[in-house]
């Protein structure tokens, strides 16, 4: 049987109580072309990435930066380099419009757009059981948006986490850490349940403990007031959407009904119209 690590074993090793402070602060808009192509030839020197052509578009020079930190296993990256990726990767937040999520209703709110751009103390990260992201270029999951938007040192964190636990994340339960270029400070990392063919009570039951354990696990760190969930095994992993809306309601429902006072908001961010109507039937 697989033992997940507890948040005091891995607490100190990820800072997790530690404010995130960048190397660099965000480029103006202007910048972020040239610092892009900085970013990509710092990259080439890498001997973790290798040899690439370095496209003359700006638009695919950031196709191609996002491609490179997709697929680079976690390991310390030169301080320069890192300087830049941060310079890059806040300058590209501070274009987007945020969403706050103490703007939504309280205490259950259906938020429909893109969870890298709710502003929540934390954020729910659908992942599998290596727990490192995605490592598929322009893959359409949310494990790579997040990661892509946070910048390499979630991986890195994300891989402190699984060296000391020495095995893989079991479904069902949490992990947490920073968010680093997110607008969430931190992140709640969750394998749901993969079902191919029909729904079984197992699947049911391995989806709440996953909601159940992000809920348990924020709750742990003080400065979390309101979480957001995203659609945690709906995707890729096949789950239906209206029963996974019912359990993902039911859970957090009673949760809520059980600590009175201990967050203000639970965001369910939904990416298409049929997920949104799929939460709002069930909490109507």
């Amino acid at each position: 049987m697989m033992t997940a690590l507890p948040l005091r074993d891995y607490r100190d090793a990820v800072a997790l109580d530690e404010p995130f402070h960048p190397l660099h602060p965000p480029a103006p808009a202007a910048r972020l072309g040239v610092l892009t192509g900085r970013a990509l030839r710092l990259l080439g020197e890498d001997p973790r990435v290798g040899r690439f052509a370095l496209p003359h578009i700006p638009a695919e020079q950031r196709r191609l930066l996002r491609s490179l930190l997709t697929v680079r296993e976690p390991a310390p990256l030169a301080t320069d380099l890192q300087a830049v990726l941060d310079a890059v990767l806040g300058g590209e937040r501070e274009q987007y419009a945020l969403t706050d999520a103490r703007s939504l209703p309280a205490p259950i709110a259906v938020w429909r757009g893109d969870i890298t751009l709710l502003k929540a103390d934390a954020i729910v990260n659908a992942a599998n059981d290596a727990l490192l992201g995605c490592f598929q270029p322009v893959h359409p999951c949310v494990d790579n948006a997040i990661h892509a938007a946070a910048g390499p040192r979630l991986r890195a964190d994300c891989h402190r986490i699984m060296a000391a636990q020495a095995a893989p994340e079991p479904t069902g339960i949490a992990k947490i850490t920073r968010g680093y270029h997110l607008p969430a400070p931190f992140v709640l990392h969750t394998v749901g349940p993969i079902v191919r063919g029909d729904l079984r009570p197992a699947h049911e039951t391995a989806l709440a403990d996953a909601y159940r354990s992000c809920l348990d696990l924020a709750a742990e760190v003080g400065a979390i007031r309101t979480v957001a969930f995203c659609g945690i095994s709906t995707g890729l992993f096949g789950f239906p959407r209206q029963p996974a809306a019912r359990i993902a309601v039911d859970v957090v429902r009673d949760w809520l009904a059980a600590r009175p006072g201990r967050l203000d908001r639970v965001v369910f961010v939904t990416y298409t119209a049929q997920d949104e109507a799929a939460y709002r039937e069930v909490l109507r």
